[in-house]
């Protein structure tokens, strides 16, 4: 359910700069992403040859997010889908990118920069292609996922008003696999990995609502 007033709208708006700020203050870098995950396939030399292509039949969508008011369980919904992909399904980037911005603020005030921050972890359309030549997939396994030390000290200290109710964060800590082919052999990768995940619950909407995402590998602690 959208905010109703154009008062809480606003507010929507300045949650996430407000926070920024605070979290600035006590010396821990979050929101604006800078750079993403390694796009590396399994070797340095990509075959020859053109690469896959779908454009004469329809991709497959990765599936919307199901609706839930549980801040956690979201919260496991969203980093599974920030690293579940597999470019031999026909799905292109932007289709795993838009199941994540659709779960986004529905005000549409951190559209833009959920955007952006989605984009920052997945792979580039031209490394995209260098995967599918691989059959490179990927997933992630969660290790641990809490409410960061951070947060509380980010909510102590902003003003009343500049986080909607049930804001929250929660920092992920897991293994990202990669697996594919390399000369014909199976191959697998792993790499630990760590994010933060700010999300908006309710009373503020009906079902939760993904915010922005941390820099990856700098999460709140």
């Amino acid at each position: 359910m959208a905010i109703e007033s154009g008062g809480r709208r606003r507010l929507a708006g300045v949650a996430l700069a407000a926070v920024v700020v605070v979290v600035l203050i006590v010396g821990v870098a979050v929101f604006g992403l800078t750079r993403g995950p390694s796009d590396d396939t399994f070797g340095s030399s990509p075959p020859t040859g053109a690469g896959p292509s779908w454009s004469t039949q329809a991709r497959p969508e990765p599936k919307p997010l199901p609706d839930t008011a549980d801040p956690e369980v979201f919260a496991r919904q969203v980093a599974q889908a920030l690293f579940t992909w597999d470019p031999t399904s026909g799905a292109e980037p932007v289709d795993y990118a838009e199941v994540l911005v659709d779960a986004g603020d529905p005000t549409g005030m951190e559209t833009a920069g959920l955007a952006s921050d989605v984009r920052s972890y997945l792979p580039a359309q031209d490394a995209w292609v260098e995967l599918a030549r691989y059959r490179t997939r990927q997933w992630l396994v969660i290790d641990t996922l809490t409410v960061p030390d951070a947060w509380a000290d980010a909510e102590g200290q902003a003003a009343p008003g500049q986080l909607l109710p049930g804001t929250t964060a929660y920092t992920v800590a897991g293994t990202r696999h990669r697996a594919g082919t390399w000369d014909g052999d199976p191959v697998e990768t792993s790499e630990e990995v760590a994010f933060t995940i700010f999300l908006t619950c309710r009373p503020s909407f009906e079902h939760c609502r993904l915010l922005r995402l941390s820099e990856l590998n700098n999460p709140l602690r």
